[in-house]
Parts: C-alpha cells; sequence; structure tokens
C-alpha cells in the first residue's frame, strides 16, 4: 500500500538537496501523497537556510490540490543537554518538530553521551520526532532511548535514506528501535527523508523493517493524514482548520 504521509522531506533551501515545494506538490499528487512536512536542516548546518527560512514559513499555504504541507524542521541536537538549533516562540509557530544528530553539528562521540543527549532532546518537550536514531556513526543505548520516546509521547523514525544513499548499516539498529517499540509501546513513524521529490513517499526499505518485526501497523503515523495531526495536537501543536478535509481521508 502507498503510506499517504511524509514526514521527512528537503527542499532546495537546504543546499545538498534538490527539489522545490512545487516538485513535492506534483510527486505527492501523483503518488496519492496527501500530507508532507517540508522539514529542512536547522540553521547550525554550515548550508542550512537561515533562520528566517523557518520563520517565514508561514507564506506557505496549508493546502493545494487537496495536498497538505506541514511547516516544519530538522533541527540538530546540539549537545549533551539536548539542545536544538531553533527555540522560543518560533517553535509554536511550525507544525512539526524534528531533531537529530548530524556530524557538522554534533560530532560522534560515544554511546553514553550520545544516549543522554538524545534522551534530553526527547525530555525537552521540543521535539516532535527523533530523526534516524539507528545512525550506526551514534550508537545509543536502544532501550533507554525507546523508553524515553514513550514515556514523552515522542516518536521514533525510521529512516528510509538510512539504508539506500546514507548511514549505511543501520538496519541492525533500526530493527532493535522497531523491536523495542513494540515492546515498550513507543511511537514509530517512517520518514523518506527526501532530498529529491522523487523519494517522496519512499519507504520500500523502512517498512521492510516494521514487517520483520510485525510492528503494529495501526501505531504507524504515516498510516493516514488524521492519524499525524492528531498526534501534533496531543503533542501541543495547534489544530489547523485548512487540514480539516484530510481528515476525511482515512480513519484513524
Amino acid at each position: 500500500m502507498q503510506y499517504p504521509v511524509d514526514t521527512h522531506t528537503h527542499t532546495v533551501a537546504s543546499t545538498h538537496a534538490y527539489s522545490t515545494i512545487h516538485d513535492y506538490l506534483a510527486v505527492a499528487k501523483q503518488k496519492g501523497i496527501r500530507l508532507f512536512a517540508t522539514t529542512d536542516h536547522g540553521p547550525a548546518m554550515s548550508d542550512a537556510p537561515h533562520f528566517w527560512h523557518f520563520v517565514n514559513l508561514r507564506v506557505l499555504p496549508r493546502m493545494v490540490d487537496g495536498v497538505g504541507i506541514l511547516r516544519g524542521i530538522e533541527a540538530n541536537i546540539k549537545n549533551r543537554e539536548g539542545e536544538i538549533d531553533y527555540f522560543g516562540d518560533y517553535l509554536s509557530q511550525l507544525d512539526i518538530v524534528l531533531a537529530g544528530f548530524h556530524e557538522p553539528v554534533f560530532p560522534p562521540s560515544d554511546k553514553a553521551t550520545h544516549t543522554e543527549a538524545m534522551i534530553n532532546a526527547i525530555k525537552s518537550g521540543k521535539v516532535d520526532i527523533i530523526t534516524h536514531p539507528g545512525n550506526p556513526a551514534y550508537p545509543i543505548d536502544i532501550e533507554a532511548v525507546v523508553v524515553a520516546a514513550a514515556e514523552y509521547g515522542v516518536a521514533l523514525e525510521i529512516n528510509n535514506s538510512s539504508f539506500e544513499v546514507s548511514r549505511k548499516g543501520s538496519e541492525a539498529n533500526c530493527t532493535a528501535i522497531a523491536k523495542a517499540a513494540k515492546e515498550l509501546g513507543a511511537t514509530l513513524v517512517m520518514g523518506s527523508d527526501s532530498h529529491v521529490a522523487f523519494s517522496l513517499g519512499g519507504f520500500e526499505r523502512a517498512l521492510s523493517i516494521i514487517e520483520a518485526v510485525d510492528y503494529p501497523k495501526d501505531k504507524l503515523l504515516n498510516r493516514s493524514p488524521m492519524a499525524l495531526l492528531n498526534f501534533l495536537t496531543q503533542r501541543g501543536h495547534k489544530t489547523v482548520a485548512d487540514f480539516m478535509p484530510l481528515f476525511s481521508d482515512n480513519a484513524e
């Protein structure tokens, strides 16, 4: 089946990506994607868009030809305290906040440091989804992270790009994360991590991990626009009236 929601995409605003919002909308229409988030890298990355890029996401329409656009960011976890590179009232203006480790901002260290930083980001209340937690460059205490994610209602991403073009060797960690999420009641989401629009909604490799551990698909946030939007509301984000047509797409 085609899962109709993608929470992780990058545009030309992150200069190592190659597509515009218009490109993503065209592919979304073609593939039946009903809701996607634009989540360019946070400003601490050297080729990331300026801070104002995220402030000005308010100019984006919520809906275009029946496709919803979430205004988001893939922030950088900056330090052991779990701080991210977007802050204050500006965070409340975004629809969705992703965060993860990236080498130029947080150089790989040791398992204890990575675990503490990720758990602190989870506990901060500022992050909705942790991106590519299975990255082998950043070993973590998987059980401790999954327990924290379940307790604080933060979703963990199974990142499809990690098995295809980046972070090679993620399979074992992602399988362990998915298995622990199933056992401990944590929420998972698949992210294409698209850096070009053609891969929007591409979850094949991530889905194989989900299926291998028999994680309940009725808990995947990608299952419907309603599922993701309800999750974000529970996380404290504002209800967006313009997205109401998406609630008729699929039941929870």
